[in-house]
């Protein structure tokens, strides 16, 4: 109980990013649609990027003065531009998918040739 009555810190941030990592991971496993399964990727990329931005307001340089970094933000930042890309690529493959065999489940991928 300590942990709700205590100020916002980093490990309520780690808390948060280990609950988003939990559910994109239920998330992939449980859903049979491709949809569903790049929701959970992007869910698990986002907690990566809690994770990220509480770890780099935490820092603390060589003279042990407090000093927030840019480091976990910047690497947030080309999380999200990768995650971008991974959605872009993977929504046109699910569209392509959906044109051959009309439907999105992913267990029809061993139906495909080559």
């Amino acid at each position: 109980m300590e942990l709700l009555t205590a100020p916002i810190g980093v490990t309520h941030y780690l808390v948060v990013g280990a609950i988003l990592f939990v559910c994109g991971v239920v998330c992939m496993a449980v859903k049979r649609n491709a949809i569903g399964i790049l929701i959970g990727i992007e869910l698990v990329l986002n907690a990566a990027n809690v994770n990220l931005v509480a770890f780099s307001s935490a820092t603390v340089n060589r003279h042990g003065l407090f000093t927030p970094g840019l480091d976990g933000r910047l690497f947030a930042l080309f999380v999200m531009i990768l995650a971008a890309a991974e959605a872009a690529v993977a929504l046109a493959i699910a569209l392509r998918y959906y044109n051959s065999f009309a439907t999105i489940d992913v267990d029809r991928g061993d139906d495909l040739k080559g």
